[in-house]
């Protein structure tokens, strides 16, 4: 079985900040597939489901960003998902709006809900989709320019990115992670 997780903010206040990008890529996986996410006990909106013959389960921790281990890792516990089959897909600011990059494993980066899902599951060997989030170009606070929204002129760029990381994730449901990095790095 693997797992797929989006990070982000639970609420309609964060609905469509850059932090949410993570939830944004899940959502379109549920409107591609007409599935359905349910709140659960593992303190975030979550499905199981079977592509091409295999299980999966999709993960919106509720849990709010820097806490997102504390979902991740129960989901885990109780299917007895491996985290080399875990994927995360989260915001990057040290990407520009709309870039995409996949990456086998690799340390926090200064993102807190990575640190967080590293210290429950005690393992930087998950899979990663970064999605570009850019960085402020004013003396805006970091913290502010995550939570904001994306402006109008980036719309096309992020919807693309939002695409093509959901592209990349159904593409893992088929190929090695490997195969997949390849195809959707270039």
């Amino acid at each position: 079985m693997k797992c797929i997780t989006g990070l982000g903010n639970p609420g309609r206040k964060y609905k469509k900040t850059r932090h949410n990008i993570g939830f944004m890529v899940i959502d379109e996986l549920v409107s591609r597939n007409n599935w359905k996410l349910k709140k659960d006990k593992f303190n975030g909106k979550s499905t199981i489901e079977t592509m091409d013959g295999d299980k999966i389960a999709l993960l919106k921790p509720q849990t709010y960003m820097n806490l997102s281990g504390e979902s991740v890792r129960p989901l885990t516990d109780f299917y007895d998902i491996d985290p080399e089959d875990v994927l995360v897909i989260y915001d990057d600011l040290d990407l520009p709006t709309g870039k995409v990059r996949l990456r086998q494993k690799g340390g926090h980066g200064g993102h807190n809900g990575i640190r967080s899902i590293i210290d429950h599951l005690g393992t930087r060997e998950f899979k990663r989709i970064r999605i570009g989030i850019g960085r402020p170009v004013t003396q805006q606070p970091v913290v502010d320019y995550v939570l904001g929204e994306f402006p109008k002129a980036e719309a096309a760029d992020v919807d693309a990115s939002i695409q093509k990381a959901a592209d990349a994730c159904e593409a893992w449901l088929k190929k090695p992670f490997q195969e997949v990095m390849n195809e959707f790095n270039r």
